[in-house]
């Protein structure tokens, strides 16, 4: 049997990871992207086209695609790589919640067939998810977002949003159904693992003095992350990511990656007119006059 091999591709536009991993020709997906200019409303295959230019390239079938979590931050292109491939979308069982939520924030049904049948297969922490020759491991790592999931293989973990690189540092807790006392938790059961264990990162927001890095070890990030490291408490965690999450604005892209993200990568609906169209709920308060 070959060797494990991780194949990470970055999207420069969201600091996206996504990763090709396989072995002996068996292959699976994590956290695909679609191109999407919010200014323009163009919609690009550029990034996933790279993505199914290596599994060409190196013969290999994708036996699933894995989603870590419904981002916020950028659309999936788990439906482009479905229709190509025939490879059930997987996530964490905990998206059902999400879809409840922003359900009403979209003005959709909670049963509506575009939520329920979104996804191929959901799972629960402590699943293993076969996948050709691959087998993953299933971990729960909610806190950033209550669906948000793990997948570990052979001293290898797909974390998503859990944790950054170490001079990056968290992930926020301010969506709904996140919490920084469960984020803690989650955090302690990679920092529980020996410390060569490779975390491998949804996202990387680097500064001008580095380039993007796509993995850190346990023991870089227990020794020197700025939020969590392996000595931090819990309370003082919890006063960093309150502190700094109140110093965030909301993501760019997060109502038109939730409104395709809690579909399972499908664009809402086509319009009479034939067009398609993503939503931005307003806030704060509207004057009557503007009714």
């Amino acid at each position: 049997m070959d060797s494990l091999r991780i194949e990470p591709f970055f999207h420069a536009g969201t600091g996206t990871w996504t990763y090709v991993v396989h072995r002996d020709g068996d292959a699976v997906v994590i956290d695909p992207v679609l191109d999407y200019d919010p200014k323009s409303g163009r919609i690009g295959t550029d990034s996933v086209r790279a993505v199914q230019d290596y599994l060409a390239a190196n013969d290999l079938k994708v036996q699933r695609i894995l989603e870590t979590h419904a981002h916020a931050d950028h659309l999936t292109s788990a439906q482009v790589l479905r229709a190509a491939t025939g490879a059930p979308v997987g996530i964490g069982h905990g998206i059902r919640g999400v879809q409840a939520h922003f359900a009403g924030v979209f003005g959709m049904e909670p049963d509506d067939p575009a939520l329920r049948d979104a996804f191929d297969a959901t799972f629960d922490d402590g699943d293993t998810i076969e996948a050709g020759v691959l087998r993953f491991t299933v971990m729960a790592t909610p806190g950033h977002t209550p669906d948000s999931l793990s997948y570990a293989i052979e001293g290898n973990v797909f974390i998503g949003d859990t944790l950054f690189a170490p001079d990056v540092g968290a992930a926020r807790c301010d969506f709904p159904g996140g919490d920084a006392d469960t984020l803690f938790d989650s955090i302690q059961r990679f920092y529980a693992m020996p410390d060569d264990t490779i975390l491998w990162l949804c996202h990387d927001y680097p500064p001008a003095t580095r380039e993007p890095r796509s993995s850190m070890t346990v023991g870089e990030s227990k020794a020197s992350n700025l939020m969590l490291r392996g000595d931090t408490t819990r309370a003082a965690f919890r006063e960093r990511r309150r502190a700094r999450d109140a110093q965030l604005p909301a993501p760019v892209l997060l109502y038109p990656s939730l409104q395709v993200n809690i579909r399972g990568g499908h664009l809402p609906p086509a319009q009479p007119n034939g067009l398609r169209y993503l939503s931005t709920p307003l806030q704060g308060d509207i004057p009557a006059a503007l009714g």
